[in-house]
This record gives C-alpha cells, sequence and structure tokens, in this order.
C-alpha cells in the first residue's frame, strides 16, 4: 500500500465488530505513534490503554450523554486509548507564548495521527474524540491532577471493510505557490 492509499485508507469508525484487538498490533500503533516528530523533540504524549472491559466501559460512558448522543457509539470499541500531554518544558512554553500556538498539542495531534495511520495499516479502524468528561475519566483511571487528558482514540475492527470516498475541498482552493495568495 503506498502513502497515500493509507491515507486515503484511514477514516474515522464509528461502528465496530465484537472482537478483540491483540495487544501485539496495539504495541505497533504506539511505536508509531513513539515516532512521531515534536518541537525540540519534547516528546509531550503519554497514553493509558484502556482494554480491559470493565475499565474501558467505564470510560465509554464518560463519552456521551442523553443531552450529548454523539459519541453513543463509543461503548462498541473494544479498546480506548487516553491521550495525555505532558506540559511542556520552559523553554517550550516561552516559544510557544510568543507565537501563541499550544505547541505541544500540534505534536500530540502528530502522534495521534500517526498512532491511527498504522491502526489503518493493521485492519483496524479508530476514531478520535475530543469531547469528553475529562474529570470523571482521570478519576476512573486514577490520572494524576496535573496531567491533561487531550483526546480519546476508539479503536477496534470495522464493522464494514468499505471505505467512504473522502468529501474534501479540492487543492486548487487549498494551496498557492509563492505570493499567489487567493481569498
Amino acid at each position: 500500500m503506498t502513502f497515500l492509499e493509507l491515507a486515503a485508507r484511514r477514516q474515522s469508525v464509528r461502528a465496530y465488530l465484537d472482537k478483540p484487538v491483540a495487544r501485539e498490533k496495539l504495541a505497533r500503533c504506539l511505536e508509531a505513534a513513539r515516532l512521531a516528530p515534536s518541537a525540540s523533540n519534547s516528546q509531550p504524549w503519554r497514553f493509558v490503554v484502556a482494554d480491559e472491559p470493565s475499565l474501558k466501559d467505564a470510560v465509554a460512558d464518560e463519552t456521551f450523554s442523553k443531552l450529548v448522543s454523539f459519541n453513543s457509539f463509543v461503548p462498541q470499541a473494544p479498546v480506548l486509548v487516553l491521550v495525555m500531554a505532558e506540559r511542556p518544558g520552559l523553554l517550550m512554553q516561552i516559544g510557544g507564548a510568543l507565537k501563541r500556538k499550544p505547541l505541544h498539542l500540534f505534536d500530540v495531534g502528530m502522534a495521534c495521527e500517526h498512532f491511527c495511520l498504522q491502526a489503518a495499516e493493521e485492519g483496524l479502524g479508530t476514531c478520535m474524540l475530543g469531547w469528553f468528561n475529562e474529570r470523571r475519566i482521570k478519576k476512573i483511571v486514577g490520572l494524576p491532577r496535573g496531567k491533561r487528558l487531550v483526546l480519546l482514540i476508539c479503536v477496534g475492527y470495522p464493522r464494514e471493510d468499505a471505505v467512504r470516498v473522502k468529501k474534501r475541498k479540492p487543492l486548487e482552493e487549498l494551496v498557492c505557490y509563492n505570493n499567489h495568495i487567493s481569498n
């Protein structure tokens, strides 16, 4: 599979088979995340893998409610990966503040996408979530107060193998060369 084929195959999966995911596959996904680049090689990410059913279910229950039901598919996923952002070091804090950019969060995003691309290579589906009850999940998992839980990744075998056609803007709307900037 070429990289572009892999990028086209990676999609947000919201329906999973009731089939466990081998830890060897998860380890390769985590290794891909570990290899992601980061500003000043800070590697500001940490992962907690919730694959024990009662823990995974308790975490999943904190991703939706009666009022906010769009994540109601999460309990189907056999694995949830909790992604924490480490507080950046002083140099990165100063750089991020001066540039008004959360550089460490960009780094975490790259690591998570490496994870998801490797998962697609492994035949797994993923969905990154930013909507969840951080305080409750941190309590369930026993994360220290200073840790920031920034994303959850659902992982499992997709119920359907079909790859959806991506609806994306054409390159001409997204790219310019040199100083030929258009609105």
